[in-house]
């Protein structure tokens, strides 16, 4: 047998090996996918549909009107237009609106943790949708979508940024279209949790950057940062910070959920 006979024998069986495991692994998922059925994420009970039932939906704290212009924060009665919440006065961030789906309560947590920790990208169309239904204002003007990006190593670990896969659906529903390239975390941070919100300010304070050959496209446009949970907004203000060294003309705020202060 010729040498180039021989390569192509290797060949064509390296490629139907690489078919069959893709038929037999596709085979599996849909043999657990019908062996275990999808359970709610945050009461465990059988589910049809995107990952979390009936009852734990009606439980969702989604955030209305009326709320602050600024920050989205919700008021508990209509102060009147246009009136800003007290953090909104007090510590203005540098991003301009910041628009918000739900409240970070129980639900709303394993919706969060289901997506970002489990591998249940699943979840994201339907956090997506509630997500582009809360901007759409924003939306209505802006030029790119930028997810808040994760370091290289953590990205590595974790597989996929779940800020990118809510980005994406944003894209679909709203035709703005994302820029995932457009900014990078050049330094690795600790996680936030636990952190005093100076803690927070500090960690990552220089950790993002516009990259150097994306900069042309951030000059003079409006961009919406998007993420999933607004704690202290420390990380989506350091964002928004290099997005405006780089000359964007305007950068808005879009998360899926934030934490709100009962008073």
């Amino acid at each position: 047998m010729d040498v180039e006979a021989s390569r192509f024998i290797s060949s064509y069986l390296r490629g139907a090996l690489g078919v069959g495991r893709q038929v037999l692994s596709r085979a599996a998922r849909l043999a657990l996918d019908i062996a275990l059925p999808t359970l709610c994420v945050s009461c465990r009970e059988p589910v049809d549909g995107e990952g979390v039932c009936a009852a734990c939906w009606a439980r969702l704290s989604f955030i209305e009107r009326p709320y602050c212009p600024r920050l989205g924060i919700p008021f508990v009665y209509d102060p009147g237009p246009d009136m800003l919440s007290m953090e909104a006065i007090a510590s203005p961030p540098a991003y301009q609106r910041a628009r918000t789906a739900v409240r970070y309560d129980d639900v709303a947590r394993a919706l969060v943790h289901a997506l970002k920790y489990q591998d249940r990208t699943d979840l994201a169309p339907a956090m997506g949708r509630w997500m582009a239904r809360a901007g759409s204002e924003l939306l209505a003007g802006a030029d790119m979508l930028v997810p808040v990006p994760l370091h290289w190593r953590r990205a590595w670990r974790r597989r996929y940024n779940q800020s990118g896969a809510l980005a994406r659906i944003i894209e679909r529903q709203s035709g703005v279209k994302m820029r995932g390239e457009v900014l990078r975390r050049v330094r690795a941070t600790e996680q936030q949790i636990g952190l005093s919100r100076a803690q927070r300010a500090t960690n990552v304070q220089g950790a993002f950057q516009v990259s150097p050959d994306r900069q042309a496209e951030v000059q003079g446009r409006r961009i919406i940062l998007i993420d999933d949970v607004l704690t202290s907004g420390a990380t989506l203000d350091a964002c928004a910070r290099a997005l405006l060294r780089a000359k964007a003309a305007q950068v808005d705020v879009l998360v899926f959920a934030r934490v709100v202060e009962i008073r």
